[in-house]
Order: structure tokens, then C-alpha cells, then sequence
């Protein structure tokens, strides 16, 4: 009779590899620890950091393409900010072209205009965002005093239609014939531009507010039906107004976004700065973010 011949492992050799392997694996754990902590850490402050610098420079571009003169923290808060938003700008005809026989149609400041030609040709090929389109507002010379203040409208007119001008290489711009009390309304501008300039403000999108509130920073928009005077507070600020989550997490003690106009302690004449904090907590986690962005005031 053949013996046969049996393999395998006792009981105490099996718990000898699980205490041996249990060893071995708590050795490890003690070297790979601190660099996937700080791995974990660095990833979640680099989320931080994108998060905090992604919402600054969006307000910072915001900032840099604001109507000159438009821009004003509420009387009692630097956690919110507002300003007047434009696309473009482009140059009035202020003479006559004594060149051509059709003259050209110039922007009067003794009467109300009905149309006024651009001088340069506005292409109606290309999106909204790059050229005049109905329903933008035109605004000349906006100084931020009583005669140039296009939150009140009074050097502020809505555009009706835009056609190719007569003139070469220049476009007619056609505003509306309402004199009805609403802030774009067609009305005599008693302010020139020295350089004949002029700015567009976007239809449906007349003024843009950030907020800090409850930790998170929202971008706000809306349409002006009304002159819209300087809120006394961030909540009149952005009532009403279409509210886009922008960062969340927020620290409330360390958001604000304070303009230097200009003839402030600064000493700043045509320009100004605002001051952007920003910090985001998660997880234990904190990030401060400082910019300063220069505003063009030169209307």
C-alpha cells in the first residue's frame, strides 16, 4: 500500500504570516503617511487656489471692461461691488464730411438725435458681443456727475437699429424715438466727448454687482427699468438682480472689494484701483488671495 504524502500549514503558521505581514505593512504605513497626507493636502489647496484665483480674475476682467465712472461699493460695505459693463466703444461723427457729398449724420448735444453714424463699419455678421445690436445702450462722456451719469440715464440712450451708413466705412446708428421716463430714453446729451468717443453697454445686462454673502461669492445681474441711484447696502445693491454662483466656502472675514476713485486719498485723477481679498476654507484649508486691478476713468 502506497502512503501518500499530505501538504499544507498548521494553524500557528498562518497566524505567524498574518502578525509578520501586519508588522510589515504598519512599517510601511509609517513612511507612506506623510507623503500622502501632504500629497491630499497640496491637492486640496491646489482646488483652493483655483477656486479663489478663477473668481478673481473674472472680477478683475469685469473690472478692467467697466463704463468709466461706473464703478462704487455700497455706502457701507466693501463686500459688494457694482459697475456699468461695456463690449465696446467706437467714435461719433461730431462734423460734417465736407469730402463726400452725403455729409454724414453727426451726434448733435443742442437737440435730440434721431441717428448717428459710427465711424467705423459695424458688421452684422458677427456675434452680439463684438458690435452694436438693437437694445445696447450708447453712452457718451460718462464723468459721474449729474450730466453724465448713466445709472441715471442722462447721458444714456437706447439703440434701435444699426445700418451700413452712407458715408464709407462708417455705420448709422439709429436710436429709439421714445421720450417716455425710463433711464435710456432718447433725450439731449449736453456732454461732448473731447475725443469723440462713446461706449456700448450690453442689452439685458445693465448692471453687474459681486456680493459675499453667507460664504459664498455670488456675480449678479440685471436690467435697469429705472434710474438706479446709489444703493445704501449690499442687499438693495443686489436685489432683484439675477444671482450666478461664482466660489463657494468663502471667508467672510477675508472678502472685499474696496474702490479708490479718483481725487480719494490715493491722489489717482483719471483712474483708480480696487482692492480685491479674497479667502476660501475647506477641510481645514485656507487660501488669501490679494489683487489689485487699475481702472481706466478716462471717459
Amino acid at each position: 500500500m502506497t502512503q501518500q504524502t499530505e501538504y499544507g500549514f498548521t494553524l500557528v503558521e498562518a497566524l505567524m504570516v498574518i502578525v509578520i505581514t501586519g508588522i510589515l505593512a504598519g512599517m510601511i504605513a509609517v513612511f507612506i503617511r506623510v507623503p500622502m497626507d501632504s500629497y491630499v493636502a497640496t491637492a486640496r489647496r491646489a482646488v483652493l487656489t483655483d477656486s479663489a484665483d478663477t473668481a478673481v480674475r473674472r472680477l478683475a476682467r469685469d473690472i478692467r471692461l467697466a463704463l468709466p465712472n461706473s464703478i462704487r461699493n455700497a455706502s457701507n460695505s466693501t463686500q459688494c461691488i457694482e459697475f456699468i459693463p461695456t463690449k465696446l466703444g467706437g467714435r461719433y461723427r461730431s462734423a460734417v464730411d465736407s469730402t463726400n457729398g452725403n455729409g454724414g449724420n453727426v451726434l448733435g448735444f443742442t437737440g435730440i438725435n434721431t441717428n448717428f453714424d459710427m465711424l467705423w463699419p459695424n458688421d452684422g455678421s458677427l456675434p452680439s458681443q463684438y458690435g452694436i445690436v438693437a437694445g445696447d445702450v450708447i453712452v457718451v462722456y460718462n464723468d459721474g456727475t449729474a450730466k453724465g451719469n448713466a445709472y441715471l440715464g442722462t447721458n444714456a440712450i437706447q439703440v434701435s437699429s444699426v445700418s451700413t451708413a452712407t458715408a464709407p466705412n462708417s455705420t448709422t446708428i439709429t436710436l429709439v424715438s421714445t421720450t417716455a421716463a425710463v433711464p435710456f430714453n432718447n433725450k439731449q446729451l449736453t456732454s461732448a466727448s473731447p475725443e469723440s468717443q462713446f461706449q456700448v453697454i450690453p442689452t439685458q445686462t445693465h448692471v453687474v454687482s459681486y456680493y459675499c454673502l453667507n460664504s459664498t461669492l455670488y456675480r449678479y445681474t440685471r436690467t435697469l427699468t429705472a434710474a438706479w441711484p446709489l444703493p445704501a447696502d449690499c442687499p438693495t445693491m443686489t436685489g432683484g438682480a439675477t444671482a450666478a454662483v461664482l466660489a463657494t466656502n468663502v471667508n467672510m472675514s477675508n472678502c472685499s472689494f474696496k474702490y479708490d476713485p479718483p481725487g480719494s486719498s490715493t491722489g489717482l485723477s483719471r483712474s483708480g484701483i480696487v482692492s480685491i481679498s479674497l479667502g476660501i476654507t475647506q477641510s481645514g484649508e485656507s487660501v488669501n488671495l490679494y489683487y489689485e486691478t487699475h481702472v481706466n476713468n478716462t471717459p
